[in-house]
């Protein structure tokens, strides 16, 4: 390990072991369960780390907060994508359904897609989700989402450029 990364390392556990407690009990009252909320917090830390970022937190509760409602957020976002895959396989005559790795296969595809549309904002993810996701038209987009035809069209384009370079890297 380098001198620079023993102070990061420092930083992240005493932030865990001063937080990761209080985290966990303030995730709890929002998860639908425990083990739901000791994913987050671990979730939490680990974009801490990844992010490099443990020695300039100043106010390490507001910041963790704010880490751990975008991971929820994240996880909601997914689990309604699967949600609504897994419903639209029940409705199909169960000879043309697919096979447990097929599904397993698409399942993990939507997720990429979900995390190639992270980074969007939210009325361009949302056109691309109402776009593929219940096919409605660019009217029907505009409308769902109060804005012009054009915009749409913009939207779904930078969307699908979006997740053709995310999922290509």
């Amino acid at each position: 390990m380098s001198a620079t990364e023993m102070p990061l390392q420092h930083d992240v556990q005493a932030l865990y072991s001063e937080h990761h407690r209080w985290l966990c009990g303030w995730l709890r009252k929002r998860a639908d369960n425990r083990w739901d909320a000791a994913d987050l917090a671990q979730d939490t830390f680990l974009s801490v780390i990844t992010g490099g970022y443990a020695d300039e937190i100043r106010q390490p509760r507001p910041f963790l907060i704010t880490i751990a409602r975008r991971l929820m957020a994240h996880r909601h976002r997914r689990q309604l994508l699967e949600t609504s895959y897994l419903e639209m396989l029940a409705g199909m005559p169960e000879a043309l359904a697919p096979s447990p790795e097929v599904l397993a296969l698409a399942l993990e595809a939507l997720k990429q897609v979900d995390e190639a549309l992270d980074g969007l904002p939210p009325n361009v993810r949302e056109a691309f989700l109402l776009a593929h996701l219940e096919e409605l038209s660019y009217a029907e987009i505009a409308a769902r989402l109060k804005v012009s035809m054009s915009s749409v069209k913009q939207y779904l384009t930078r969307a699908n450029r979006h997740c053709l370079f995310a999922l290509a890297a």
